[in-house]
């Protein structure tokens, strides 16, 4: 038997054929276009042709599990908003499932699916209770609890990224203030190194970028802050200072065993992760608390998890 994952982005939508081991047998790429009828159809048209390809029909599928990047409702049915797909009330589960009749079709946010694919294949793989952050233009991730996604107590599901970290603090792109996302995030990081960098005309960030805050990229911040500029590093060791109070506080909170970081500034490598473990250990209740690892799975975390969310639904 096979399994479909499927993982709608702006741009393009990936699909993945996997065996029951999660072994990628197949993937493609097609484009994105705009209206949920359409992007059903594209979507059963590329599954049956994978399916073709592999010798199977679709009596050898066992379910298709779709990520897309916004928010769903409890039941898992209907994207209730999807900025970037232009998707708002779009009962995407049910336009796909018209398209195959007794096989199993699950949906849910690309986050939540980038934690199934680090539990049953990545770096949270045996954890009952665990998390992942992925520091991107946002910040996404979910939480393990009894070695199942947590969904949220009225399934909404969770925002990590929205959790007030600093009161009164910077605006965030959800309207509040002082969340997580808004000091944690890549762009938070590129929004401190140009402030830093206007101050500071004889920083390395000044050089690098000309003097253009418009220049300014995360890479390039931790790049400077490798190369020893005090200015970089200075944003740098801060930056780490607020993802550390947000892993220390959900390892106090909930006592994980595993917080995995992903997304672009985990890239970053033993130069984010030493002084985030040092920081975390500072800040922790517990002496013998979880531990702090990148996340392993990268660009496939959308198609493995998809592919997993109905066996999560219905297994513990």
């Amino acid at each position: 038997m096979y399994r479909i994952g499927v993982d709608i982005g702006g741009t393009n939508i990936a699909l993945g054929l996997l065996d029951e081991e999660l072994e990628l047998k197949d993937s493609s790429s097609i484009p994105f276009q705009r209206g949920g009828e359409r992007v059903a159809a594209r979507i059963a048209e590329q599954v049956r042709l994978m399916l073709e390809k592999a010798g199977a029909g679709v009596e050898d599928l066992s379910c298709i599990g779709v990520a897309v990047p916004g928010s769903i409702d409890p039941a898992g049915e209907t994207v209730i908003h999807a900025y970037n797909l232009d998707f708002h009330n779009e009962p995407l589960r049910m336009r796909i499932q018209a398209f195959f009749p007794g096989v199993p079709v699950a949906l849910a946010n690309d986050a939540d699916a980038a934690v199934l694919a680090e539990l049953y294949k990545g770096a949270l793989q045996g954890c009952k209770t665990a998390g992942l952050y992925t520091l991107g233009t946002g910040i996404g991730g979910g939480f393990i609890i009894g070695g199942r996604l947590f969904r949220g107590g009225r399934g909404n599901g969770i925002e990590p990224g929205h959790v007030v970290l600093v009161d009164g603090g910077e605006m965030c792109t959800c309207g509040l203030a002082g969340c997580v996302e808004s000091y944690c995030s890549a762009t938070a990081l590129i929004r401190q190194a140009g402030r830093a960098m206007t101050a500071h005309p004889e920083s390395l960030l000044h050089q690098k970028t000309a003097g253009n805050p418009a220049s300014m990229t995360a890479k390039l911040a931790i790049d400077c802050a490798k190369a020893g500029d005090e200015t970089a590093l200075t944003v740098f060791r801060t930056y780490v200072g607020y993802l550390g109070s947000a892993i220390a506080s959900v390892m106090n909170m909930l006592d994980m065993e595993v917080v995995a970081i992903g997304g672009g500034v985990s890239g970053a490598g033993d130069f984010l992760f030493e002084p985030l473990r040092l920081d975390v250990d500072a800040k922790c209740f517990f002496k013998n608390h979880g531990s702090v690892v990148p996340a392993q799975m990268g660009n496939a975390a959308g198609i493995v998890g998809a592919a997993m969310l109905y066996h999560n639904a219905c297994n513990g």
